[in-house]
């Protein structure tokens, strides 16, 4: 099992392709597209944690429709967008506001993660080497070492994997929890 992490797929909202109208022409072929993406990485017994904005502005039937087709076990922090017709889904788990875990990378390692729609500038566990994974900017905030948006804009459009999500900042500057638990850094 490969845990992976996206946001904002906005799934059967017409206004997302003020933002990504130019490489999907209609909110018909957005949707295919980011399912089909979505299913190229993520395998039936892979777990997905969406952060926030699964869908807007569409029907029960087309969000139901959606999530039935995506591959995965799949948990949900609620986004700003993220109303009853997305939070009535058959999530893995109740949709929570922001949640503290740990996962492991596929060497194994542990790594405390901080997982909330919004970017915060300081979060639980920050002292301690916890990561920050988020989304709603939309690739716009730039990720720090610690920080890193988690969402469909910034990563072409696809969940991405926890090693991704690592490999993609400094992994000089990286503390695995382990070495975080000691104080070290």
């Amino acid at each position: 099992m490969t845990l992976y992490f996206t946001a904002d797929t906005h799934f059967g909202d017409r206004h997302i392709l003020r933002l990504r109208g130019a490489a999907f022409g209609s909110i018909e072929a957005h949707d295919e597209a980011l399912v089909a993406r979505w299913n190229a990485v993520v395998g039936p017994d892979d777990a997905v944690w969406h952060l926030g904005d699964f869908a807007a502005h569409a029907s029960r039937e087309h969000c139901a429709a959606v999530f039935a087709r995506l591959n995965g076990s799949k948990r949900l922090v609620r986004g700003n967008h993220d109303s009853n017709r997305v939070l009535d889904l058959p999530w893995a788990e109740p949709p929570v506001e922001s949640i503290r875990l740990t996962a492991e990378d596929a060497a194994g390692t542990p790594w405390r993660l901080f997982l909330a729609h919004y970017a915060h500038r300081a979060w639980p566990g920050l002292w301690r080497g916890t990561r920050h994974l988020y989304g709603h900017t939309h690739g716009t905030i730039p990720d720090t070492i610690r920080s890193c948006d988690a969402g469909a804009d910034a990563w072409d459009y696809r969940p991405v994997s926890l090693d991704a999500l690592l490999a993609r900042q400094d992994a000089a500057t990286l503390v695995p929890d382990e070495l975080a638990r000691d104080g070290a850094e």
